[in-house]
């Protein structure tokens, strides 16, 4: 059975991008559901947990081994160690919402549906503490494979947390197909999931926002630089002029250029001479133009991970408007572990070459920024996988919002399925916003997406490319936008306190 429950885990990957087979999880979470059911012991459920999460996450996101294997500079033997740590600490969290729905239904298991609501409480209460524990790593989350059909529909109300609760709901109700219980109780939960599936296109017509009559014409640069050159110091004004040599031939039909994190490599106070005739030729272009950057100010030595706009910065601008130092700015606020930032660096550093990469010691950017603001248009900004946060997103979230803007380098993950799933979350973003997503990256997937989640365009990956779109705006808001998580988790959290109740009594 554990082969089993590992395998149905591993299967979970086909759900999601590149592969979308969106029905899959409902059916391979029931078969753990249908396992908790039969278990009578809580290590029994753990152990069905654990099973479950390491072919999930073994197999889901094998593509962290690229980066630790080609840039980590370890054995091959340490970084299958390390990346099996990494699945062993993810697997805790199926296996936590596996015990908790366990201790809370064993005297109950084959009651009605409110034991198919505590178990979706219960695995939607262990990935939202996925979400924020030791900085949070909430990739994979079942929700995301509904963004293109299934419960997609949903997101404009209930976001992704809340599909991620109605599958495991619905998984449930299909696992208690198998159980000895009446047909009644047996049938019904499973009918009414269907009906839930097969009517969400219909709420289409209250997903709360429009097209506006507005649209912005877009340029994005794909420089597709190597990962191994882009650090090298004899490589920063090749990049730099590369990505300015894209770019030229296309400034004065853009209304907004975007370029990709750390497009630029030198340090900002070492490229003021290329960011000043930067922030000239947009203006004389009438553009403004967004990069992503690296700051270090030697006096407090702290260094950020920032994007900055150059050019103009309203429409009537008599200038560009870029200084360094300059407050239309954004510094990365969820920083990666290892890459970014790395715990316990004192003696971490020490170990291996991994705890000493470039550029793995940052300062946090604020929680909440405001919104870039480039030639009159207010761009929500999120570096790399900042994306995959929906209430960080929310909270920087303004009614004149008219973007949500993610840059990143993929390159750290090769040719592998790493960036496929990237693009999925950022359409998930535009979803449940209901805003277009602008999606700029060094070699893959550069994107422009719909508030409707769709890609409306988009640039081979490993190619230096030039992405050219007349994007249309969107007004109006969705009740995720309004709400958030706050009525999901408000719900989950009065469930499993009468489960707790119900179970003392």
């Amino acid at each position: 059975m554990a082969l089993a429950l590992a395998g149905a885990g591993a299967l979970n990957t086909l759900a999601f991008a590149p592969y979308t087979l969106w029905w899959l999880p409902f059916f391979s979470l029931a078969l753990l559901v249908l396992v908790i059911s039969h278990v009578n012991h809580w290590r029994q459920a753990l152990l069905a947990g654990l099973c479950y999460g390491a072919g999930w996450f073994g197999v889901g996101i094998s593509w962290v081994h690229v980066s630790i294997d080609q840039f980590g500079g370890l054995p091959l033997v340490a970084s299958i160690g390390l990346m099996a740590l990494l699945v062993a600490y993810l697997s805790l969290f199926p296996a936590m919402a596996a015990v908790l729905s366990y201790w809370l239904t064993k005297k109950a298991r084959h009651s009605g549906i409110f034991s198919l609501l505590i178990f979706g409480a219960s695995w939607t209460a262990a990935e939202w503490i996925r979400s924020f524990l030791l900085t949070g790593f909430p990739w994979l989350s079942l929700g995301y494979s509904q963004t293109s059909a299934g419960l997609a529909a949903y997101a404009p109300l209930i976001g992704e947390t809340g599909i991620t609760f109605m599958l495991a709901v619905i998984a449930a109700a299909l696992a208690r197909l198998y159980q000895p219980v009446p047909v009644v109780v047996r049938v019904l939960p499973a009918v009414l999931s269907a009906l839930v599936i097969l009517t969400a296109p219909l709420l289409d017509n209250i997903k709360g926002w429009q097209y506006s009559d507005h649209s912005v014409r877009l340029v994005m640069v794909q420089g597709n630089i190597k990962q191994e050159l882009r650090w090298q110091p004899e490589q920063e004004w090749p990049t730099m002029l590369k990505y300015l040599d894209l770019t030229r031939p296309h400034f004065s039909n853009a209304d907004i250029v975007i370029w990709p994190e750390a497009a630029i490599p030198q340090l900002e106070p070492l490229a003021e001479a290329f960011l000043d005739n930067l922030n000239k030729a947009a203006f004389y272009n009438d553009a403004a133009l967004i990069t992503g950057i690296l700051d270090y100010q030697r006096q407090t030595e702290q260094a950020w991970n920032n994007l900055i706009v150059l050019g103009k910065d309203t429409a009537t601008a008599s200038d560009g408007n870029y200084f360094y130092g300059h407050a239309n700015r954004f510094s990365k606020h969820h920083l990666l572990p290892i890459g970014e930032f790395v715990p316990f660096e004192n003696w971490l550093r020490a170990l291996a070459p991994i705890f000493d990469l470039p550029m793995s010691s940052f300062s946090r950017g604020s929680y909440v920024q405001a919104n870039l603001l480039a030639n009159d248009y207010h761009l929500l900004s999120a570096i790399c996988f900042e994306i995959a946060f929906p209430r960080q997103i929310r909270a920087n979230f303004t009614a004149d919002t008219d973007f949500i803007l993610t840059v990143s380098n993929d390159a750290w993950f090769g040719d592998s399925i790493g960036p496929h799933q990237h693009l999925q979350i950022a359409r998930m973003r535009a979803k449940e916003f209901g805003k277009p997503v602008l999606r700029a990256t060094n070699n893959g997937i550069t994107a422009t997406i719909n508030p409707d989640g769709s890609v409306r365009q988009r640039l081979p990956q490993f190619q230096e490319a030039v992405l050219l779109d007349n994007v249309p705006l969107s007004s109006g808001s969705t009740m995720y936008a309004r709400f958030g998580d706050w009525p999901l988790a408000i719900c989950c959290l009065l469930l499993l306190a009468l489960a707790a109740l119900r179970r003392h009594n």
